[in-house]
C-alpha cells in the first residue's frame, strides 16, 4: 500500500488551478474506512495533483472519488 496518489478532478485541468488546491485536505470513504489526506502538489501540465495521506491507500481506493475539504 502506498501513502501517496494521484488525483484528477473534473473541472481542473490546468496548473493555475491546480495549484490552487495545494493544502486542502480531502477525504477518500471506503465500506469501513475513511482516509483522509492533503494535497501537496501537482503532477504534470494537466491538473493532476498529488495527494499524500498518513495511512496506506488500499488499492479499492484506485478510480473511486474523493471529497474535497474546503478550508
Amino acid at each position: 500500500m502506498s501513502n501517496e496518489c494521484l488525483i484528477q478532478f473534473t473541472d481542473v485541468a490546468t496548473v493555475a488551478k491546480a495549484s490552487n488546491l495545494i493544502g486542502q485536505k480531502i477525504v477518500w470513504e471506503g465500506e469501513n474506512k475513511r482516509l483522509i489526506g492533503k494535497i501537496v502538489g501537482f503532477h504534470g501540465k494537466n491538473g493532476i495533483v498529488r495527494a499524500k495521506f498518513k495511512k496506506g491507500v488500499p488499492g479499492q481506493a484506485l478510480g473511486t472519488m474523493v471529497k474535497l475539504k474546503l478550508n
